[in-house]
């Protein structure tokens, strides 16, 4: 039996996704899974380390220009393997289950993680908008996570519905805030020359190492990109569309952000953005005076959201997708009549929910697979090389433009962000980069009890 056949035949018995998404549900979830709290906190962040409005917008162009050269790469993956589940779909066939596990845990319990972590701002923003909802954050978060799920529990249909409705309301309030910025704004740009010659005067040494930590706040940013790879199984014509969502998704996310950017440096000067934890709020307030607080914590709230519809949908994926391979409970491969796998729904919620309630406990856990974000990327990229190498006359509906150039620039440039976030950790006295490689060393005796625990049946 192929492969192919052997595929079919187990989501006969389990239950099949569905075949029903286009390019616009992949540009939806790649708006809504990237662009989140991220970019409201970041600037102020990256200013502090690069106070100087060229090199600002630079490593946001830098950035913008990893998400596309990993666009490329990804595009020729997942179009070349149309299975759901994301990056751990790549590194499992491409690699080997080893490497498909560290993949696909991290990335699963990172993005369950994200959606408590968005849940708390909303139910935060929530009330400090409304002061009868002050002090009940856990419980505002916890029923917005449930709520999307059930939504999503009807099927990928109506999940697939208010992703696209969620990401079209953030593009357009995103939007109408540039727009307002431009109109109404004006007060940063007359201290762009000051702030120059203070980064002038800064040793080289120390502005290397502003500037890593500054790349790396970016690509942390940026990271969602790829959203739409999560769902290539039930995008309807995934030859074409996944890459034009790929390049449309990171194009859109490029020009939001810089466009963000270049609207705070026109609105405030560079010493109030620097160091500043809601640099958007300060904006806001400076554009609509009383009523920006409360305008920006409306556009919050509804970028949130979008965010947790697009977190639940791909942490259900990648579960399944586990689970399908036999690295987890064989039961939560099942797939209800509406094309959700209910069971992975059900406890990538579960977790979600835990993660809202021991927030302080579990806070941690996330700061450490934030390192994995981009050690995934990398090993996605390895794939390509892989793969070329070894399977060279598989069909490949798009091959990765610039290959082997392009690749190996964005796997170059993960390694050197990897060894930079080790490097600048230490050097900071922070441990996570050191934990995360901790974690890694000790993944392997527990892949081998979930490999006795989970289904003997492969893909």
């Amino acid at each position: 039996m192929s492969a192919q056949a052997e595929f079919l035949s187990v989501a006969e018995k389990r239950g099949r996704l569905l075949r029903v998404l286009g390019v616009g549900f992949g540009l939806a979830v790649i708006i809504g899974n990237t662009i989140g709290a991220g970019i409201f906190r970041a600037p102020g962040e990256i200013a502090k380390q690069v106070p100087n409005p060229w090199l600002f917008m630079g490593v946001w162009v830098i950035g913008g220009l990893y998400a596309l050269l990993g666009a490329i790469a990804l595009a020729e993956l997942g179009t070349m393997i149309p299975k759901s589940g994301g990056q751990y779909v790549f590194a499992r066939y491409a690699l080997g289950e080893y490497a498909g596990f560290i993949v696909g845990w991290s990335d699963w319990i990172s993005s369950c993680g994200s959606t408590a972590a968005v849940a708390i701002v909303v139910g935060e923003f929530s009330g400090a908008l409304f002061p009868a909802l002050s002090g009940k954050t856990v419980i505002i978060a916890t029923t917005v996570a449930i709520a999307f799920a059930i939504l999503q529990w009807r099927g990928i249909v109506l999940g697939s519905q208010v992703q696209n409705v969620t990401s079209l309301l953030k593009a357009l309030g995103f939007g109408a805030l540039i727009l307002a910025a431009f109109i109404l704004g004006g007060k940063g740009t007359s201290h762009a020359a000051n702030a120059a010659v203070t980064v002038a005067t800064v040793p080289t040494t120390i502005a290397l190492v502003a500037l890593m930590l500054a790349l790396q706040s970016v690509i942390y940013t940026y990271d969602g990109w790829g959203g739409v790879i999560y769902f290539s199984e039930e995008v309807k014509d995934p030859g074409r569309d996944v890459p034009r969502a790929l390049f449309g998704g990171v194009l859109l996310v490029i020009g939001i952000y810089l466009l963000v950017n270049l609207a705070l440096l026109y609105v405030l000067p560079m010493s109030k953005i620097a160091g500043h934890d809601f640099a958007a709020g300060a904006a806001a307030e400076a554009i609509f005076g009383p009523y920006g607080d409360s305008i920006i914590r409306s556009l919050t709230i509804i970028s949130m959201l979008s965010s947790i519809n697009a977190l639940h949908l791909m942490a259900t994926r990648v579960l399944f997708a586990m689970s399908r391979d036999g690295l987890f409970l064989n039961i939560a491969a099942r797939v209800n009549k509406g094309g959700t796998p209910s069971v992975s729904l059900f406890i990538s919620t579960a977790v979600a929910v835990l993660f809202i309630v021991y927030g302080k406990t579990f806070g941690k856990v996330i700061t450490v697979l934030a390192f994995f974000f981009v050690a995934n990327y990398a090993l996605s990229f390895i794939s390509v090389f892989v793969l070329r190498r070894r399977e060279p006359e598989k069909e490949r509906p798009y091959q990765a433009w610039g290959y082997p150039w392009t690749t190996g620039l964005a796997l170059l440039v993960s390694i050197a962000f990897l060894i930079g976030a080790v490097a600048s950790d230490l050097g900071s006295g922070s441990w996570d980069s050191i934990y995360a490689v901790g974690l890694l060393a000790a993944s392997y005796p527990v892949f081998r009890v979930v490999k006795l625990l989970g289904s003997s049946k492969k893909t």
